[in-house]
């Protein structure tokens, strides 16, 4: 096939299409009867928190064109109107498989003694329970609100749980129906323990709510409720070129959210077609775009099962975070970092490093500055508090907290000015950018001179979700990998141009060209006897350049072995272009979050570790890092997790050239990559702790 043609709309997937495949493995595992009961309740409640952010960005950004009349097609040739055709048929199957799974699974509940029940399931003593506490717990916090009464209707906040009731006199004859709505607030609990005999107990809030809510409504009858839900456009967009206060823009920006468009509308089936009726009208939304559920509209909120105590065996066993092997016998991190690059595999080896560097920094009056990138931190973050720390013993701390990563937006505002009142150099990265490399410089006085200590990583500084994600990260006091660490600070605080790397390429300058330059190169190097290999681990491929440079090196006989999590646009095993790709995908119990790029170079391994994925938004609108590993064991060892993640045949899915996933299956011992990867870590671990005292005999003085 010529150049020309690998632009072909057949030879893509819809990025949006090919997310929502995503969710469906997401899905699969909340379905599957091999996974443990709580961890299925788990990831269906993750499909919903998906979903949700799914419609309010990229749902909504697409109604926004079709509002605008924009005509473009994307890589598959799809408008902007066929897209969301496709979607709603595609989300609406979803939707309902996984209402019927969120049944299923809590009717298995049952027999390990918890028991989600439904209103009519409610025994005397438990309506009598729940209503005592409605009326203590539930009503003083409620705010009815007159449908017909109140010009303009009250704002109510997208994503959350209201309940619609029907009303009609009691002393009328055909009494008209009267409306209103009861917002149901976020601060309650959703799901209330009941008295029992055995086992747990528990109602759902909105069920409580509509059983009760004539309480609220004295002179009334109750003719009709329903539970709805509305999704508003969140893809607000921050101009921060013009901007004359970012914090304060991007405040506005997040208030902003409150009024948009709604994009979804969620209601309970049976509705009452007066209730659905007035729900269309009032939110305006297309046929398309109601959800009828059989089931919790709000089944995110599953999140307050699964996080009960209790239930062990219904739970994965625990896999506690093991002590890294590169930091094995370390009694002092400046020293270790000084003697060897330290390579760190989350969550199976501990975040508690990278947090100790920072804390360790902020005391150490041998250190004289830092210098940070923050992209998403945990609501307590034990770094921001170390940083404002050593802001406030007199080192000079820089802070590039970005603003704009979106739904964190409100919570970076609150660092941002937490950091500046400690004194810190706040920033908000380059102007019509986000900045999402992962970095961390320390620059340290010691008694042959000044020395810097970097910390790169694929992840985000959350000690949270570094329990959660599966990342790497490294550690070095590298010259020349400190020197580019400096030269990106001073790309962010100053007027310093991007040349000269010596270690590093960035977006949105080099990476793209780089990748293509690493593709081209095996693409030159095969031959019939050696006829090269790419590996690569990201979340996304989507950017059409990367996708076209994938093809031509299938088409000149280099293998291509890609391990995507999430949206992947290109189509493998396609006969003269791509039967050389194969592409999986792996859904578990972490996320898998890295991003992971190998290069047979003819024999001279190369790997590379990024921030950023193969997307266009990465690699045009976003400041990012590549970097290479360098040190022989640690190729060893990434290359080893890269075989392992393409071993797995048991949470692992191929992509097929259709765009739809099916199940890894081979003949042999099953593997599972994330269990394997955690075995090797505790293994690492324990044959450190019991590795025999080593006698080092000293040249010179330490």
């Amino acid at each position: 096939m010529a150049d020309a043609d690998l632009d072909a709309p057949e030879l893509y997937i819809n990025r949006e299409l090919s997310w929502l495949e995503f969710n469906d493995r997401v899905l699969r595992e909340g379905l599957s009867a091999e996974v443990p009961l709580m961890e299925r309740m788990k990831f269906l409640a993750i499909v919903s928190s998906n979903l949700d952010e799914f419609f309010m960005v990229r749902v909504a950004g697409l109604k926004q064109q079709v509002a605008a009349a924009r005509s473009g097609r994307d890589l598959s040739g799809l408008t902007a109107g066929e897209q969301l055709e496709r979607i709603s048929a595609r989300a609406h199957r979803m939707v309902a498989e996984q209402a019927a799974g969120i049944r299923e699974a809590s009717l298995e509940m049952r027999d390990h003694g918890l028991h989600i029940l439904e209103a009519d399931e409610w025994s005397e003593e438990q309506a009598g329970f729940l209503r005592s506490f409605f009326a203590a717990e539930v009503l003083p916090v409620l705010t009815p609100l007159a449908v017909d009464e109140l010009e303009p209707f009250p704002l109510l906040p997208g994503l959350g749980l209201n309940l619609l009731v029907g009303l009609q006199k009691d002393d009328e004859q055909n009494p008209p129906l009267r409306l209103a709505v009861v917002p149901i607030p976020a601060s309650l609990a959703r799901f209330i323990p009941l008295p029992a005999e055995d086992g747990l107990h528990l109602a759902r809030l909105g069920d409580v709510v509509a059983a009760n809510v004539g309480q609220l409504f004295q002179d009334y009858a109750v003719a009709a409720t329903t539970l709805f839900r509305i999704t508003r456009d969140a893809d607000v967009p921050v101009t921060d070129d013009a901007a004359g206060d970012l914090l304060e823009e991007v405040a506005a920006a997040v208030r902003s959210r409150r009024r948009q468009a709604v994009v979804r509308l969620e209601v309970a089936s049976g509705t009452d077609e007066r209730l659905e009726s007035w729900l269309q009208d009032w939110s305006q939304v297309e046929p398309a775009d109601v959800y009828e559920i059989d089931g919790m509209l709000d089944a995110a909120a599953l999140f307050e099962v699964v996080s009960r105590p209790g239930f062990g065996k219904l739970r994965e066993p625990d896999w506690p975070p093991q002590p890294p092997a590169d930091l094995a016998g370390c009694e002092n991190l400046w020293e270790a970092v000084r003697d060897h690059d330290v390579l760190l595999s989350h969550p199976y080896e501990t975040f508690d490093p990278v947090v100790q560097l920072v804390e360790q920094a902020a005391e150490d009056p041998r250190v004289v500055a830092i210098k940070q990138t923050l992209y998403r931190v945990s609501a307590s973050s034990p770094i921001i508090a170390a940083l404002a720390r050593a802001s406030e013993q007199g080192k000079q701390v820089t802070v590039l907290v970005e603003l704009k990563a979106r739904f964190d937006e409100a919570r970076n505002v609150t660092w941002a000015r937490r950091l500046e009142d400690a004194g810190c150099h706040v920033i908000y990265g380059i102007a019509g950018l986000k900045t999402h490399a992962k970095l961390l410089l320390i620059i340290r006085r010691e008694e042959h001179g000044i020395r810097r200590y970097v910390h790169a990583a694929t992840g985000n500084y959350n000690d949270k979700t570094a329990k959660l994600y599966s990342d790497v990260g490294l550690m070095t006091s590298d010259r020349d990998f400190a020197a580019d660490t400096s030269a990106f600070f001073n790309l962010l605080t100053g007027y310093s141009q991007s040349v000269g790397w010596a270690r590093f390429a960035i977006s949105p300058t080099e990476s793209r060209r780089r990748f293509i330059e690493l593709i081209d190169r095996e693409i030159a190097s095969a031959t019939p006897d050696q006829p090269g290999l790419i590996v690569a681990k990201m979340n996304s491929l989507q950017d059409k350049a990367l996708c076209r440079a994938l093809y031509r090196a299938s088409q000149a006989g280099v293998r291509v072995r890609l391990n995507v999590r999430g949206i992947c646009c290109l189509r493998p095993g396609i006969p003269g272009v791509s039967e050389n790709i194969e592409v999986t995908s792996i859904v578990d119990r972490y996320l898998e979050h890295a991003r992971i790029f190998y290069f047979h170079n003819a024999g001279h391994e190369e790997v590379y570790l990024s921030s950023a994925d193969w997307m266009v938004r990465n690699l045009d609108k976003r400041l990012e890092v590549i970097f290479p590993v360098t040190a022989p064991q640690h190729v060893r060892r990434l290359v080893g997790m890269l075989d392992t993640y393409f071993a797995d045949n048991v949470k692992a899915r191929r992509l097929t050239s259709d765009g739809t996933y099916v199940r890894v299956t081979s003949e042999g011992p099953a593997v599972r990559a994330q269990a394997v990867l955690y075995r090797q870590a505790a293994e690492a671990a324990r044959a450190a702790d019991q590795a025999p005292l080593q006698f080092r005999p000293l040249t010179k003085p330490d």
